[in-house]
């Protein structure tokens, strides 16, 4: 797929795709804000799966992560009972970032601005002042405070590997990625115990979707990335395909 400088086709002041059809990607899909607070609500909130975490980065109760699922911070946390759980990492009560390390090992979490205080499944467990002070102010009698956690999303762990989503009603893991998928899934990440040697990270000041284009183009790699031909990592001439799924 090419990308090319074709004129916009609005209608009413909306964009729309050119007339050129799929093989013609226009440049302003890379940078409209209305495509990408679109994609925020159907893909990153919507009902998909999102990378979040190794399991063995938090392999004891207590241990966390911070991660994000497209611009939104979560906390990926262990809790007593094992299970991995994670949830926005945003207070309840203020929106506040409570989480401030990038990983650790606790057992609650603390808001800094009103000290509301949460489990490691993103529960309420704690607030000051809940009965007020010398009988003034505090929460009301019937305040609730399973009512008032964290914003919770779906999880589920395969092989070492921890996915999350936003959609409480998103489809079992194995279905969203369908036999072909899972079989390769399964072919990387086969029930061995994975070990964590440490972290590399490239800030990218760029749209998501210009990522995704750049490790999609199998072209370049021969033509930018010389050391792949150096140390004969990738050929030319090697037989090579990008598989899909039936959905595409």
């Amino acid at each position: 797929m090419a990308t090319a400088r074709l004129p916009d086709e609005r209608e009413g002041g909306t964009r729309h795709w050119p007339a050129a059809g799929m093989t013609r990607v226009p440049s302003w899909i890379f940078s409209d804000q209305a495509v990408y607070d679109r994609e925020r609500e159907l893909l990153f909130r919507g009902p998909t799966w999102n990378y979040v975490a190794l399991s063995c980065e938090i392999p004891n109760p207590g241990d966390y992560k911070r991660n994000w699922v497209g611009d939104l911070p979560v906390v990926v946390a262990r809790a007593e009972d094992g299970s991995a759980n994670v949830f926005v990492n945003r207070c309840a009560h203020r929106g506040v970032m409570f989480c401030q390390t990038p990983r650790g090992n606790t057992k609650h979490f603390m808001c800094p601005y009103h000290q509301w205080t949460y489990d490691m499944k993103g529960d309420l467990v704690g607030l000051p002042f809940r009965r007020g002070f010398q009988k003034l102010g505090g929460m009301p009698d019937d305040f609730d405070m399973s009512k008032h956690g964290l914003e919770k999303l779906q999880v589920t762990e395969r092989n070492g590997a921890i996915f999350a989503s936003f959609d409480p009603n998103v489809e079992p893991f194995p279905d969203y990625l369908g036999p072909k998928m899972l079989g390769y899934f399964d072919r990387v990440f086969d029930g061995r115990k994975l070990r964590l040697l440490g972290y590399s990270r490239q800030r990218l000041p760029a749209n998501w979707k210009l990522m995704l284009e750049n490790i999609k183009d199998t072209c370049h790699a021969s033509l930018l990335h010389v050391f792949f031909v150096t140390f004969g990592l990738f050929r030319v001439d090697r037989p090579s395909r990008v598989r899909m799924d039936d959905t595409g």
